[in-house]
């Protein structure tokens, strides 16, 4: 018996040790294949030429030796402790593999992100090259005193659909910065009264178009400016009015009430509430009425049109503001939204001049005209630039064309100072792009190289873009399609600003 259990362990230990051995041989071949190895093949069967020598001296003792049950455990215990070992290391090498697997999707689900941004850039920029054409040649079409009634009808038409078109690639471009994590929220001066007059006169005009009640109420802390981003909370505040407008069938109503509450530390909390009559949120989809592209119902897509994307936007900015915001509905009997957003009051009252930069006005209340000054439009596509000089055109503006950023600068340098009164730059040109153009315009030796209003005029509408022209001495950043309107009170407001006296 007492033989029995010595060799017993001694031949049990031998099998187990060739157990590892097969085992290490696969575990070597497995880091073999990984891209990941670097070192040298021979290093690795170190370990296995080692278990093959011990293996021999097992079977040496059992044929020729004469062991005890002292001998038989050490060898028995010596396979234990090496297939504990090999389980050890084959398990943190499974966590390292699994680790490097994890590493490779992120970096594969990186480089997706990364070209599916460049994508949405490029489709981006195509896209809104020809809706700009078409606002445009539509603009000047309207203008035209002759038109017969029914001809300025459809362009009529043509100019909804075409806007309707804009909005729709702005909301695809919003929800994609604001997942990507590329939206950027600013801390500036801003009136908050000026911006609800601007919102409300919107979302009236949508309502009288549609026949329907528009109640608005603002309280008294709304004339107070505040410190935030006017634009993001524009947008975000009309992405639910428009909602609200467009699922809200006559004659319905819609009201827009903006109220204050104490915040944290000397922050005052604005309550904004939208309210409508409308078609109503079922109870069940509540919880996802946020989703990126999701609808209650598809039959709403072509009853009312839309994409789902207003409201995830809107989310998204509010979110990034430090806010909340809330659905309530009832199906059948309209919704409200409740935005809350924390803004810090400013004290004492901004200059014109810091007001709006969509204004009109000089620091003294004077009008600015463009009628008689000189643009210059950076613009290397015909089309486009042919669509900017007949528009200033119709304001008494005169117009002279650089094909791409270094004939802008050439042109710049070989004027007169205070030749040109602005500057409308593309981005995207050939030989020298816009950015370019304008860090050289601005490094000139001349009077007026730092203070002619510069201002983007391009297809390139991301967050990034408008950092961009900004960081290269920008003054403004317009992307097409620009309305016309718009245009003309950013070129007024700016060549204002950058007017001297005497000059």
């Amino acid at each position: 018996m007492y033989r029995l259990l010595v060799y017993g362990m001694i031949y049990l230990g031998s099998a187990l040790m060739a157990y590892n051995i097969y085992g290490f041989i696969t575990f070597i071949r497995s880091v073999r294949k990984r891209r990941s190895w670097s070192g040298k093949d021979r290093a690795l069967f170190i370990p296995v030429f080692l278990l093959i020598v011990f293996l021999l001296g097992y079977l040496t003792v059992a044929f020729f030796g004469k062991p005890d049950l002292v001998v038989a455990s050490i060898l028995f215990g010596g396979s234990i402790f090496v297939f504990v070992m090999y389980r050890m290391l084959s398990s943190i090498m499974g966590r390292v593999l699994e680790n490097e697997e994890i590493e490779a999707r992120l970096l594969a689900a990186e480089e997706t992100n990364r070209a599916k941004n460049e994508f949405l850039a490029s489709i981006s920029h195509e896209m809104r090259t020809p809706i700009n054409v078409i606002q445009g040649l539509n603009t000047l079409a309207l203008n035209n005193p002759n038109l017969p009634n029914e001809t300025r009808g459809q362009l009529m038409k043509i100019d909804d659909s075409a806007r309707q078109l804009a909005a729709l690639i702005n909301n695809i471009l919003d929800l994609q910065q604001t997942e990507s994590g590329e939206l950027t929220v600013s801390q500036e001066s801003f009136s908050l009264k000026e911006l609800l007059e601007q919102i409300d006169s919107i979302t009236a005009a949508a309502c009288k178009e549609k026949g329907l009640r528009y109640i608005p109420s603002f309280a008294a802390c709304t004339a107070q400016d505040y410190t935030g981003d006017a634009i993001q909370l524009k947008r975000a505040l009309l992405c639910i009015l428009e909602n609200a407008v467009k699922y809200t069938d006559a004659p319905g109503t819609v009201s827009f009430t903006v109220n204050c509450g104490e915040g944290n530390e000397g922050s005052t909390e604005i309550h904004f509430v939208v309210q409508d009559t409308g078609v109503g949120i079922d109870e069940a989809f509540l919880p996802r009425i946020f989703d990126s592209l999701t609808q209650e119902d598809a039959s709403f897509t072509n009853r009312f049109g839309g994409s789902g994307i207003g409201l995830a936007v809107a989310k998204r900015i509010i979110d990034q503001m430090g806010g909340t915001i809330k659905a309530d509905s009832t199906k059948g009997a309209g919704s409200t939204f409740t935005i809350t957003v924390p803004l810090m009051p400013q004290s004492g009252a901004r200059s014109e001049k810091e007001t709006d930069p969509c204004g009109d006005s000089h620091a003294d209340g004077e009008e600015t005209k463009l009628e008689g000054r000189r643009i210059l439009v950076a613009e290397d596509m015909p089309i486009n630039a042919e669509i900017v000089a007949n528009l200033l055109e119709l304001e008494g503006a005169e117009s002279e064309l650089a094909e791409n950023g270094l004939a802008a600068v050439n042109m710049v340098q070989q004027s007169d100072e205070y030749y040109y009164d602005a500057i409308l730059m593309d981005l995207r040109m050939p030989i020298m792009d816009g950015l370019e153009a304008t860090r050289q315009i601005r490094s000139l030796e001349r009077k007026d190289a730092r203070t002619i209003p510069i201002i983007a005029l391009t297809a390139n509408a991301f967050e990034s873009d408008v950092q961009a022209s900004l960081a290269a001495g920008m003054n403004a950043h317009l992307a097409k399609p620009t309305d016309a309107g718009k245009l003309y009170d950013t070129l007024k407001y700016w060549i204002a600003a950058a007017t001297e006296p005497g000059r």
